[in-house]
């Protein structure tokens, strides 16, 4: 197969549709075959933190009510919300470390232009990469949740599908902030915007004990949207509000693709 001339690979983004996205894909599942502990490590994490915060302080805690007035073991409460932060850390730590080293030091993207892949398709390939290690992180969650008796409602079988939007949301908006950092220095700025976001994204503790100008911050929290929307989910709590926090993660994840591609495409063409 050749590969593309000047003209092909300058052609507007609008033309362009990813459609070869799926080699980026393949490259990922063949380097990740060999390193599987990974996602081992990445799925630990929540679970620790279930046993300890969930189960340890929700024997001191005891029921928590929600919004809609319904009340629920602590364990409950806590379980999607963390639920939600493992897929957007697993999606976070794919499109911002991993997607740096191969752009800056491995030269990968530069090597993968050399064949007839374009920028939005290594945009897109990465991106979907991301999505499916959230939502590796998200299916194993789920069962620990069915193995602990957290999940209260059938519905729950649709937190995966949200977990992975939220990981398309982080994952694009990630990858499009590492196309603007400079060195690894940079990436103290990941840590702090993501540390803060699943501390006050209504993770432990409901948005109404929040101080009212924190519940302000609260409400544009990409994972508090997440949180309640799988929140709602695992308890049987549905309304029209979830609409909108899913409406919301789908325009971040819009606008993070839509930078991610254009930034990609001035880094490696010009």
């Amino acid at each position: 197969m050749s590969s593309p001339t000047l003209t092909q690979r300058t052609i507007p983004l609008s033309a362009l549709t990813g459609l070869r996205a799926h080699r980026v894909l393949e490259r990922n599942v063949l380097v990740y075959r060999r390193l599987w502990k990974i996602f081992v490590s990445g799925f630990a994490e929540p679970v620790f933190y279930l046993l300890s915060i969930g189960v340890g302080v929700g024997v001191l805690v005891g029921d928590v009510q929600l919004a809609s007035g319904q009340l629920v073991p602590y364990t409950v409460f806590v379980a999607p919300a963390l639920l939600g932060a493992s897929a957007m850390n697993g999606a976070i730590y794919e499109s911002t470390f991993n997607i740096f080293f191969k752009l800056k030091y491995n030269k990968t993207y530069d090597a993968m232009l050399a064949t007839p892949l374009r920028p939005v398709d290594i945009a897109v390939g990465e991106i979907s990469w991301s999505l499916i290690r959230g939502g590796a992180y998200a299916i194993g969650f789920i069962l620990v949740m069915l193995g602990f008796g957290l999940v209260e409602s059938w519905w729950a079988v649709l937190a995966v599908p949200a977990a992975l939007l939220i990981g398309l949301a982080f994952g694009s908006v990630g990858m499009a902030a590492t196309s603007f950092m400079r060195s690894w220095q940079d990436f103290d700025m990941v840590q702090l915007v993501s540390l803060p976001l699943f501390l006050f994204s209504a993770t432990f503790y409901p948005l109404e004990v929040y101080p009212e100008l924190i519940q302000q911050f609260t409400r544009i929290s990409p994972l508090y949207h997440g949180v309640e929307l799988i929140r709602g989910l695992t308890v049987g709590v549905l309304d029209w509000s979830m609409v909108g926090h899913a409406g919301f993660l789908m325009v971040m994840a819009a606008i993070g693709m839509t930078i991610a591609a254009h930034r990609l495409e001035k880094l490696l063409l010009t």
